[in-house]
């Protein structure tokens, strides 16, 4: 059919062969690879490649970087993949001068180089910083689970294999039993079961038996390790809680701090914790040390409320912003809370809804953490009592560092907004990478490695990002500067 567009001819011979640098458009991602590639010291960040048995040189670590970067950049995070495309895709073919390493050197430089990627990560943090993309003052702080290499079905803690053990007992005690059975009919009648079925009864009964066994092996083990949880795939991967519709996955908690302009990731952390609240201040100070500003506010949410984390971050010139959790029940039960005692600094009392002063008694140790009590010797005439406490007087206790705890308190009293800033931050990186992954799992095991596969997927992230803000042309004459 006629009066189309018409690509060239297959067989045409070309008289000058066009560049390779012709089928690479000038906005294209993979220029601000190279670029950002070309500027780094490889070897101060210790990046090796061993070179082959044989003598054969090996591939330059700045080639295999590239073509992680370009992959992770497109969603394409196994080695065997990135070794098709590095035949077949034109954008991978510039990037590496028509080179092709094979999927196991593409699979160990990313085993055998994750400090140096890691550092290459904050090396692209840093160039934000330098580009003028990181002088706001506010950033966002959260955690997201993400699955491991290990499916839940080889993750086993104390309960679990208690659980385990027990059905296999009650098992094996059912099959013993239908053996018993077929003793005694044969024995009364003469009659004897089918051949099949007993060699079935007893099958399972030896399948139960090495099952039993193999669970007892993981309880011994934990029981001289000290271990908790026992992942068989995956050692460092454990069992967290996440939504009430995905109750628990096995896998890591990523801990992310996002500024609020660019939605950059500024700091980023995996750990093993199923919960946030002993990372508010590692990642408070990690995102400082990234900053401009010397006037950072931190904003989390809830899970992070820990008395002591919120202290080391105000103490670190952080301006922490986390909502208190309602911990008590006073309020379901009808009776006044602890914030309708209002504290008189000045005077050292709290002040309760009747008026009466609630002066201080003494200091206790709970926790490792000082303690003051406060009551007041009023409460048996109060009329208001019943409204208040059941015992002979309501005690209020107060930590030494309370007036820290106050003042976050009032920062969001004062401006409630912040907290849908943090949703609208640091939200949307997680799901942006989550997408990239898509619905699968981290590639590698161990708490290092896959500390390194975040590393390529938040410096991804961040190029994005800042191809996005600045162009890419840009981005690369900021680079060149």
């Amino acid at each position: 059919m006629a009066g189309f567009i018409e690509g060239l001819d297959r067989q045409q011979t070309m008289l000058l062969p066009e560049h390779l640098d012709d089928y690479v458009d000038e906005n294209s991602p993979v220029r601000a690879i190279d670029a950002f590639l070309d500027m780094l010291d490889l070897a101060m960040l210790g990046f090796t490649v061993q070179p082959s048995p044989t003598g054969r040189p090996g591939y330059h670590p700045g080639l295999l970087l590239r073509i992680y970067l370009y992959g992770y950049l497109n969603q394409i995070q196994s080695s065997r993949r990135l070794e098709r495309e590095c035949g077949r895709n034109l954008e991978l073919i510039w990037l590496t001068g028509r080179l092709k390493p094979d999927f196991k050197t593409i699979a160990d430089f990313r085993k055998d180089n994750g400090p140096a990627i890691r550092k290459t990560c904050q090396q692209f943090v840093a160039l934000c910083r330098n580009m003028g993309l990181l002088d706001g003052d506010v950033v966002a702080i959260d955690g997201s689970r993400f699955k491991a290499l290990n499916s839940k079905a080889k993750n086993y803690t104390r309960g679990k294999l208690r659980q385990k053990l027990d059905e296999i007992d009650k098992a094996i005690e059912r099959y013993l039993g239908e053996l018993d059975r077929a003793d005694a009919v044969f024995e009364q009648t003469g009659t004897v079961l089918p051949e099949a079925r007993m060699e079935r009864t007893l099958r399972k009964l030896e399948h139960l038996k090495k099952e039993a066994v193999r669970y007892r092996s993981i309880e011994q083990r934990m029981d001289e390790t000290g271990e908790s949880q026992v992942s068989l795939s995956d050692p460092d991967a454990r069992s967290m809680a996440t939504t009430a519709r995905m109750p628990r996955i096995v896998g890591y908690n990523v801990q992310t701090a996002v500024e609020a302009d660019h939605h950059l990731i500024v700091a980023h952390e995996v750990t093993m914790l199923g919960f946030d609240r002993d990372a508010l201040s590692m990642m408070a100070v990690a995102a400082g040390d990234e900053m401009t500003t010397d006037q950072l506010t931190a904003i989390a949410d809830k899970g992070y409320y820990k008395g002591e984390e919120i202290v080391v971050s105000e103490e670190a010139g952080i301006s922490v912003v986390v909502p208190k959790p309602m911990t008590s029940n006073s309020g379901a039960r009808g009776q006044f809370d602890k914030a309708d005692f209002a504290y008189d600094a000045a005077k050292d009392v709290y002040i309760c809804p009747a008026g009466e002063d609630l002066i201080y008694r003494f200091t206790s140790q709970q926790d490792d953490k000082a303690i003051r009590s406060y009551w007041s010797g009023a409460c048996a005439d109060c009329v208001i009592k019943d409204k208040c406490t059941t015992g002979k007087e309501r005690r209020v206790r107060r930590w030494e560092h309370e007036a820290v705890l106050e003042r976050v308190q009032a920062r969001l009293d004062a401006d409630p907004g912040q907290l849908a800033v943090r949703s609208m931050t640091v939200e949307h990186p997680y799901g942006t990478i989550k997408s990239w992954m898509g619905a699968t799992h981290f590639k590698m095991r161990t708490l290092k490695k896959v500390a390194t596969e975040m590393a390529l997927h938040v410096l991804a992230y961040n190029m994005t990002r800042v191809m996005n803000i600045m162009g890419i042309p840009a981005m690369i004459a900021a680079m060149k500067a």
